[in-house]
């Protein structure tokens, strides 16, 4: 026996795993609200404050009260477990800011499309974007003040999406209630990486 050695292994901490997630979705829909509930840092924010030259380009019809806007991205960080962290990419959602969103699109497992029933219609443009690139998606509607609440087969029969993607209801606002959203985003990664026999790139 050697004197002065602890007879204890000390265990090595653990490295985690990261992740990265796009939160996209339509102007106005929630985006920066659910990096920012969510993240465990001071998210980092690109917003703007909307300007009059701008009014005839975004249409603020049922948000009308909004002020702001991303310009480039949004980013938080979640550990939802010891040995998994997700880093949260939270995409512009104007017309002419789309051209980042193949930048940040890089490296990404997977994508939460946030969508408000009052402008379904927002989210068309990133389910297309992500069904293209054949990057798995799960679909949250924000249920929102004033959001009319629809069963999750309205919702996905209204998208046209295929029968495997995901659709729950959240509240951007709520912390847990994203965490929740974003677990279904890895879950779904997982599974359907594992159908595709395709490797996660970590």
């Amino acid at each position: 026996m050697a004197f002065g050695r602890s007879s204890r292994v000390k265990q090595r901490p653990v490295e985690p795993v990261t992740l990265k997630i796009l939160v996209a979705g339509g102007f106005g829909v929630g985006k920066t609200t659910a990096v920012g509930a969510v993240s465990e840092i001071r998210p980092l924010r690109t917003e703007e404050r909307l300007s009059e030259a701008g009014r005839p380009v975004d249409d603020l019809e049922g948000v009308e009260s909004k002020t702001t806007t991303t310009v480039a991205m949004d980013f938080g960080r979640i550990t939802l477990r010891e040995d998994l962290v997700l880093y949260l990419f939270g995409t512009p959602g104007q017309d002419r800011f789309w051209f980042l969103w193949d930048e940040l699109a890089q490296g990404a497992l997977g994508a939460v499309v946030l969508a408000d029933t009052r402008r379904l219609e927002d989210c068309f443009a990133a389910v297309d974007y992500f069904e293209r690139r054949r990057i798995p998606f799960t679909v949250a509607v924000n249920c929102c003040d004033g959001a009319g609440e629809f069963p999750a087969e309205t919702v996905q029969a209204a998208l046209d999406l295929d029968p495997g993607v995901p659709v729950l209801l959240c509240d951007a606002r709520d912390r847990s209630s994203v965490r929740d959203v974003l677990v279904a985003v890895v879950e779904n990664a997982l599974e359907r990486a594992a159908r595709d026999r395709r490797p996660v790139v970590t």
